[in-house]
C-alpha cells in the first residue's frame, strides 16, 4: 500500500484524475469501478475537464458502481445513479449501455447481486476501482462485521454512516438498507485508488494503514492487496504522524 499526502483536495483530484486517464489512454476500453459520495467529486471535474479538451475519451469504457441504495429509482435525486450521471456520466460521451449499476429496487436481491458478478467477470475484471472510506472504516457498503464478504450483498447500514450521509436527504427519509459489491469484488480488481481528506477520516485512516487486517475495519483488508494507492491530506493523516 502506498500512501501519498497532498496539500489539498485539489491536488488529490488531479492526481488521482491523471490516474484514471492514463489506465484510459493506455487501454481505451478499461473496466472502471466508480464511487460515489463526497470523496470523488473533486475526481470527477477534472475528468470531465479532460474529456471537453480532448484529452480522453469515455465511449468505450465500461463501468461498475460500488453500490446503490435500496428502494430508490435511478430518477430519485438522492439515488447513486442520478448522482453519477450528474456529477460525471451525463457530462461525457460515456456509452449509457456500458454502465453497470445494482439494481436495488429489485425484488430479486440474489439473483440481482449473482448477475451483477457474473457481469464484472465476464469483462475480465475492473482494471481500476476508485473508493473512499467511511469513518467507520467501511469500503463501498461493506460495514464493519464479524467477516470480510465475497460478493455483492443487501446490507443493513449502520448508524454511523446514515448520520454522516442523511444529510444529503432532504427530506430526512435516507434508506437503511443498500446493495453494495461485496469485499472480495473490490479486493479482484486490478488496481485500487483510495482517497480520504478531512479530519474525521482520520481515524479510520490510521485503522486501514497501520491497523490490524480486520473486517471491523473492512478497509484495512487493501493493506493485502498487490497495488493500492492511499490519497489524504495533512488533516485525514493527522494519526500517521506525518510531519
Amino acid at each position: 500500500m502506498e500512501v501519498i499526502l497532498l496539500d489539498s483536495t485539489y491536488d488529490i483530484s488531479v492526481a488521482v484524475a491523471e490516474i484514471i486517464a492514463n489506465q484510459i489512454k493506455k487501454k481505451p476500453d478499461s473496466v472502471l469501478g466508480f464511487a460515489t459520495g463526497a470523496s470523488p467529486v473533486e475526481t470527477y471535474k477534472r475528468l470531465i475537464e479532460k474529456y471537453q479538451s480532448g484529452e480522453i475519451s469515455f465511449k468505450d469504457i465500461t463501468t461498475f458502481n460500488l453500490d446503490e441504495y435500496c428502494g430508490l429509482s435511478r430518477e430519485d435525486k438522492n439515488s447513486y445513479f442520478y448522482f453519477m450521471k450528474d456529477n460525471l456520466f451525463g457530462k461525457t460521451d460515456i456509452d449509457f449501455e456500458k454502465v453497470h449499476f445494482l439494481s436495488a429496487s429489485t425484488d430479486y436481491v440474489e439473483d440481482e447481486c449473482k448477475k451483477y458478478q457474473s457481469e464484472i467477470e465476464s469483462c475480465g475484471g475492473i482494471d481500476i476501482q476508485l473508493l473512499g472510506v467511511g469513518t467507520n472504516g467501511h469500503i463501498g457498503f461493506n460495514e464493519p462485521s464479524d467477516e470480510f464478504t465475497d460478493g455483492p450483498f443487501k446490507v443493513k447500514l449502520t448508524q454511523s454512516t446514515i448520520d454522516a450521509n442523511s444529510k444529503y436527504f432532504e427530506n430526512g427519509n435516507m434508506p437503511e438498507y443498500a446493495l453494495t459489491m461485496g469485499v472480495g469484488d473490490i479486493m479482484r480488481a486490478k488496481k485500487i485508488v483510495l482517497i480520504a481528506t478531512g479530519e474525521s477520516k482520520a481515524k479510520a485512516v490510521y485503522s486501514m494503514v497501520k491497523g490490524e487486517v480486520t473486517p471491523k475495519c473492512p478497509a484495512s483488508i487493501l493493506q493485502t492487496h498487490k497495488d493500492v494507492t492511499v490519497f489524504v491530506d495533512k488533516e485525514s493523516a493527522a494519526l500517521l504522524k506525518y510531519n
